[in-house]
């Protein structure tokens, strides 16, 4: 996706002095039937400039291929661009010696709010049929925070979404309904393998919507 080159220019701006690096661009046909709405890149996809090209990217590879999908049929982007990452110091056991790692870390409220304008020309841009925000993240910067995967994953929602008010440098609800279908971000089977099958049905049944929209 290639961004207004001011907009791009605004949000960086506002991150100036955040702990962001690099910037990935949303990707996938411009037509697209489905949006996936993720959190942010992480240290893998700032390198290879491809989403969910680690780990999660594999699971998320095999539920779409177990559905009958590739990710040519699917637009994906996040709420946040960059790779938000923490400062920690850590003992080195083999060596003795302290050392500073980089991990990924969560997005804040104002790094996502910050970012918003993106995703808003994204979602005018393709016009997709459904919205799949996985993980919280991607569900509470359309939804807002009283959302949550655990409650709503499963479940086609058919609800107004939030956008950036530029005069109130927040997000605000949309007059527009939008179909949303929230499921778990890919990483959450790395710490609750039962999950794994309910996400597979999740894509399963996003497959027979995409038809139903042919």
């Amino acid at each position: 996706m290639d961004y207004p080159k001011k907009l791009v220019e605004t949000v960086a701006k506002k991150m100036k002095g955040h702990h962001l690096e690099g910037f990935l661009s949303g990707q996938g046909p411009k037509n697209a039937a489905l949006m996936l709405i993720g959190e942010a890149p992480g240290e893998t996809e700032i390198k290879t400039k491809i989403p969910f090209s680690g780990r999660s990217g594999e699971k998320l590879n095999g539920w779409l291929a177990q559905a009958a999908l590739t990710r040519e049929d699917i637009y994906i982007t996040s709420a946040v661009r960059s790779r938000p990452f923490s400062i920690k110091e850590q003992l080195n056991k083999k060596t003795g010696l302290l050392e500073t790692k980089y991990p990924n870390r969560t997005p804040t409220k104002a790094e996502v709010v910050a970012y918003a304008p993106l995703l808003d020309y994204e979602i005018n841009k393709i016009q997709p049929k459904i919205l799949v925000p996985m993980g919280n993240t991607g569900l509470q910067r359309l939804l807002g925070s009283k959302f949550t995967i655990s409650a709503y994953h499963g479940q086609l929602l058919h609800l107004p979404i939030l956008k950036y008010s530029k005069s109130k440098n927040q997000l605000i609800k949309s007059a527009n309904i939008y179909t949303i279908f929230p499921t778990y971000h890919p990483a959450a089977v790395f710490y609750n393998q039962k999950l794994d099958p309910l996400i597979q049905k999740d894509w399963t049944f996003l497959a027979s919507l995409i038809k139903q929209c042919d």
